[in-house]
This record gives structure tokens, C-alpha cells and sequence, in this order.
């Protein structure tokens, strides 16, 4: 039995290889389909389709932003490079400036220093397989925290949508035990109605109110719909139980059986059933929405 994980949840993991913490955050929330978007910082980009593989390989459903970011402990990482044909455009362009206006003080290296893009700051060569490495390590520590959220989640819209499908099914045993009445009670009020219709004038004609009844019996007959129902009821039971990535399989379920008791709704004009049906809709619509957050 595989867990049932809800699409909404949060994980943050960090991993430390004695020159760099990287720290990865995923958020999750629900989608119909598989959406992945990441977030890293310019030098980490060239791992995105890596990243994306490893979030796909442990996360089936949802939309999922992940966010990595780095600590670095020293200033070692960082190196400074001089763009000197940039500076020597400055000083070129400087020195005609001087010349027109007739300014005598030359340029300090400060000046020239502060110019954009004269000194630019990058990160030192990397160990590609000691990135990658680091890298995964965080982001797998962050799935894990993930899906234990998820799981925690998914168990109590699990409980929440088992309860309510025991009392779909005590409602089904409500609606069956009423509708065994049902073409005894219309055939009473059939025979009353005529009765008053023609205040005993005449007598019933048998034959025809047979076959009236016999039409009832035929039109009113749920008993396909009702075992049909059970079934769906035993299959929400069945998949729950089997748990893993249930929520499309569920939500299928879920339409099968609004059709069923839509089917019973149309079939019986018998108030009490009606108060069931309308009972048995609504718990469905609830399990209908639980559902849109499960993976």
C-alpha cells in the first residue's frame, strides 16, 4: 500500500560541502497536470533541465516552484576582472572630453575604476560533479520534507474522504430499503385517485391499471443503479486503500457515481429517496473537492 500525498505542500533543504551551502525551497500547490518552474541563480542555470528531472522523478502532479539559493563562506569563490579595452575606450573618450572643454585635471584611476562594467565579478571555475552533487543533495533534502508534508496531508484527506463515503453508503441502504415500497405505494395511490376521479360511478378497469402499474414498475426499477453505485463506492474504497497517484482515478470515479444517483434522482419521485439523493450529491461534491488536492 502506497501513501496518498496531497499537491499542496512546502520543503526546504540544505546541503554544506565546506565551501558553499546551497539551500533549496519547493512550494507546491494544486495543478491538473505536472508544471515545474525553477528558480536559480545565473552561474546554477545550466542544471535546470537536471533539476527539473529530479523534481519530476519524485513529484507526479502539481505545480511546483523551486527556489535554490547560495551561501558562500569566503571570499575565495569570487574573483575580479578587468575589462582594459573597455578602460582604455574610457580614457579615450575622457581625454577628447578634457580637450573640448579645456580641462587640465587628468582622470585618477579611481574615476576610471568606477565606470560600468570596468571591473566585473564572477565566480571562480567550479567543480562541475562536486556542484552537481551539492546541489542534488539539497534539493533531494528538500523533496523529502516535501513529501512527508504531502503524505501528512494526503492521510487526513484520506480519513476525511473514507468517512463520508460510509455515509454514501448507509444512504445507498436508505434509498434500497424505500424503493422496495414503491410500486405497492404508487399502486395504492393510483386506485385512490381513480376512485375519487369517478366517485365509485364505475368499476376500475383492472387491465389497464395493471399495465399502468406494470409502466411504473418498469420506469421507477433502480436496482442497476443501485448496485452500480455500490460499486463505485467499493472502487473509492479500494483505490484509497491501494494509495499512490489516485487523484485523476478518484475524480473519474467520483463523475461515474453523480451519474448513477443523477439516474436515481430522475427515476423516483418518492420525497424520502429525494432527501437521500440530494444527501448522497452533496457528499459526492465534497469528496469532489477533497479530491482536486490529492496527487
Amino acid at each position: 500500500m502506497n501513501n496518498i500525498r496531497s499537491m499542496t505542500g512546502y520543503g526546504k533543504g540544505e546541503y554544506s560541502d565546506g565551501n558553499r551551502c546551497f539551500i533549496t525551497e519547493i512550494k507546491t500547490v494544486n495543478n491538473r497536470y505536472s508544471d515545474v518552474i525553477i528558480k536559480t541563480p545565473k552561474h546554477l542555470r545550466f542544471f535546470e533541465e537536471s533539476i527539473r528531472k529530479i523534481v519530476k522523478k519524485n513529484i507526479s502532479r502539481g505545480r511546483v516552484e523551486v527556489y535554490i539559493t547560495t551561501e558562500y563562506y569566503n571570499d575565495l569563490e569570487m574573483e575580479i576582472i578587468p575589462n582594459i579595452e573597455l578602460a582604455k575606450s574610457y580614457n579615450k573618450a575622457i581625454s577628447e572630453i578634457r580637450e573640448v572643454l579645456n580641462i587640465d585635471k587628468e582622470p585618477v584611476i579611481d574615476t576610471i575604476l568606477k565606470l560600468q562594467d570596468v571591473l566585473t565579478m564572477r565566480k571562480k571555475e567550479e567543480d562541475e560533479d562536486q556542484l552537481s552533487l551539492s546541489l542534488e543533495n539539497s534539493i533531494n533534502n528538500a523533496i523529502e520534507k516535501l513529501i512527508a508534508m504531502r503524505s501528512r496531508e494526503g492521510n487526513e484527506l484520506k480519513k476525511d474522504i473514507a468517512e463520508k463515503v460510509l455515509d454514501i453508503d448507509k444512504l445507498i441502504d436508505e434509498i434500497e430499503k424505500h424503493s422496495q415500497n414503491l410500486v405497492e405505494e404508487y399502486k395504492e395511490r393510483l386506485e385512490l385517485r381513480v376512485k375519487d376521479f369517478f366517485s365509485d360511478k364505475c368499476d376500475l378497469d383492472e387491465n389497464r391499471l395493471y399495465n399502468e402499474i406494470v409502466f411504473y414498475a418498469d420506469k421507477s426499477d433502480i436496482n442497476e443503479e443501485i448496485v452500480r453505485l455500490r460499486s463505485h463506492v467499493e472502487q473509492i474504497n479500494q483505490t484509497l486503500e491501494n494509495g499512490g497517484v489516485i487523484g485523476r482515478k478518484l475524480d473519474f470515479i467520483i463523475q461515474e457515481a453523480n451519474r448513477e444517483i443523477n439516474t436515481i434522482g430522475s427515476k423516483v419521485g418518492n420525497l424520502s429517496i429525494t432527501k437521500f439523493v440530494v444527501e448522497i450529491k452533496n457528499l459526492l461534491e465534497k469528496i469532489r473537492e477533497q479530491i482536486q488536492n490529492i496527487e
